[in-house]
């Protein structure tokens, strides 16, 4: 299921719900960054074997520097409450774990352009909170911190000696964590918005100071009926940002 290099529509096949990937290509396509979950639980044995495949992934010298915290249910549910109530009193963290992304009139071209061209696709065409709706916005911000409905959350942290080639390796065990869900019919969606309240998952889930949080995931079987449970993304042709030096027969 090749894609054309030069299409950058929204248009890659989204399966029905549950339905599994049944390649690597497939999987890549077909992923999306889900924002509404069904309940359905998920068997510790499942998310067992999704780590264990994920585990596969090349990290520096076979550091391994990647932990994931896994929370569902009871657990779960505080850990959203505690988060809400911090957000509620302005505590994000001074610092988060590293350095995530600029501030937000800092972002250069066409990075900028591309960041404001996906708030209107997500608030206003998406969700119909139109520019200046404070409140809309932070309604949907919130559940971030509730994985978004999934029945299980992740942690995904890496250690703080390794930092820069560490971060690096994260992102290749969060890559194939995705798309090994996708192979399963499950969704996922990374979520950044967790570093901004590293003291409270430090709290809860026991991580310590050697680890740097990168980020959330939420996993779960994604609600088609919902009008983020599809919410798809352009991305640019190969022509726009792939150099090539030298002749390819």
């Amino acid at each position: 299921m090749a894609v054309p290099a030069d299409d950058r529509s929204d248009e890659s096949p989204v399966p029905p719900a549950g339905r599994a990937a049944s390649s690597v290509t497939e999987a890549l396509c077909t992923r999306r960054s889900v924002r509404a979950f069904l309940p359905t639980p998920l068997a510790r044995e499942l998310v067992e074997d999704l780590l264990a495949t994920a585990s596969r992934s090349p990290s520096n010298s076979n550091t391994q520097p990647w932990r994931v915290h896994v929370v569902a249910g009871e657990p779960k549910r505080r850990l959203a409450e505690d988060l809400w109530e911090s957000l509620d009193a302005g505590q994000r963290a001074a610092q988060p774990g590293y350095p995530y992304q600029p501030g937000p009139d800092e972002w250069a071209e066409p990075y900028r352009t591309r960041r404001a061209a996906f708030g209107d696709q997500l608030y206003r065409r998406t969700l119909g909170v139109q520019p200046g709706d404070g409140e809309g916005r932070d309604r949907h911000h919130r559940r971030n911190y509730e994985f978004f409905g999934a029945p299980v959350g992740m942690i995904l942290t890496t250690s703080a000696h390794p930092l820069a080639g560490a971060l690096v390796d994260a992102g290749l065990f969060l890559q194939a964590l995705m798309l090994t869900a996708r192979e399963y019919g499950l969704d996922t969606c990374p979520q950044a918005s967790f570093i901004d309240f590293h003291p409270v998952l430090r709290r809860h889930l026991d991580i310590s100071d050697d680890e740097i949080v990168i980020c959330g995931l939420a996993l779960g079987y994604a609600d088609r009926e919902h009008p983020l449970g599809d919410l798809a993304t352009p991305r640019e042709s190969v022509a726009r940002f792939a150099t090539f030096h030298g002749d390819l027969t």
